[in-house]
């Protein structure tokens, strides 16, 4: 079996903190993708840039505390392509992919647009380039799975309050097209949903830290494993973890009947 974790870690020191590593320990993860690390390499640990078993990669923002993305393999890959080499896009540390052999995992964090009308700008503009990217990687004849925060709810089942939300970042209808064009356009499958078409507050991956949002399960599902059919149809368990919080997110924990 092999095991993919994606979790955006809302600051990979506070995760860290909180339990994140021992936790990790007890997975049997063969990748592990992290969003949002907030640090720089000079904030890594030992433990953060490698820890026990696996080999980490990490692809930083420029500004301080802030954003960025990473990768740990039980395998060293092949190659590792860090960015999409769109200069703004990677100064904000959004995009890092492993390669090994046939197979390609992505750690990629989307812009949040929820602070204002200048980030939904940019998260628009990301969106926009973003993709062509994704249109080549699903024709480059290769097996891919894209991990990651997304920060967008795709259906009403994805979200509690979805009547509340529709004008708000994350859930809006130029969002939900977009996410829905990858999946039906480009052919992309989301892997959860593969698996449990069904499932509604189960399913949640982030939780507003306003008000009694996690202890009421008021939550949103945007955090995704996003693959290619081949490796997609491979899929045999997926669940969110919610025994232990490491973050405003939640572990989504993918298994596949796959060896790369």
């Amino acid at each position: 079996m092999f095991r993919i974790i994606t979790l955006n870690l809302n600051g990979i020191r506070s995760a860290a903190s909180k339990g994140f590593y021992a936790w990790l320990a007890q997975q049997n993860a063969d990748i592990v993708c992290v969003q949002e690390l907030k640090a720089q390499a000079c904030d890594m640990t030992r433990q953060m840039l490698q820890p026990d078993g696996y080999f980490g990669y990490f692809h930083y923002a420029e500004k301080k505390g802030y954003s960025g993305v990473g990768i740990y393999c039980r395998k060293q890959p092949d190659a590792i392509v860090e960015g999409l080499g769109i200069p703004d896009i990677d100064a904000e540390g959004r995009y890092i992919e492993a390669r090994f052999g046939n197979l390609s995992v992505v750690s990629v964090y989307l812009p949040s647009g929820s602070s204002g009308d200048e980030r939904q700008a940019v998260k628009f503009s990301f969106m926009a380039r973003f993709m062509p990217h994704l249109e080549a990687l699903r024709n480059c004849g290769r097996e891919v799975v894209l991990c990651g925060d997304w920060n967008i709810a795709h259906r009403e089942i994805d979200l509690k309050n979805w009547r509340g939300n529709r004008k708000n970042s994350g859930f809006l209808p130029e969002e939900r097209a977009w996410i829905g064009e990858v999946f039906e356009r480009l052919g992309w499958v989301d892997v959860y949903r593969r698996l449990h078409p069904d499932a509604g507050e189960e399913s949640y991956t982030w939780w507003s830290n306003r008000g009694q949002a996690w202890a009421k399960n008021v939550g949103w599902r945007i955090d995704y494993q996003i693959a290619t059919p081949g490796i997609a149809a491979k899929a045999v368990a997926a669940s969110v973890y919610k025994q232990t919080r490491f973050s405003d997110h939640a572990p989504l924990i993918i298994d596949y009947a796959y060896t790369p």
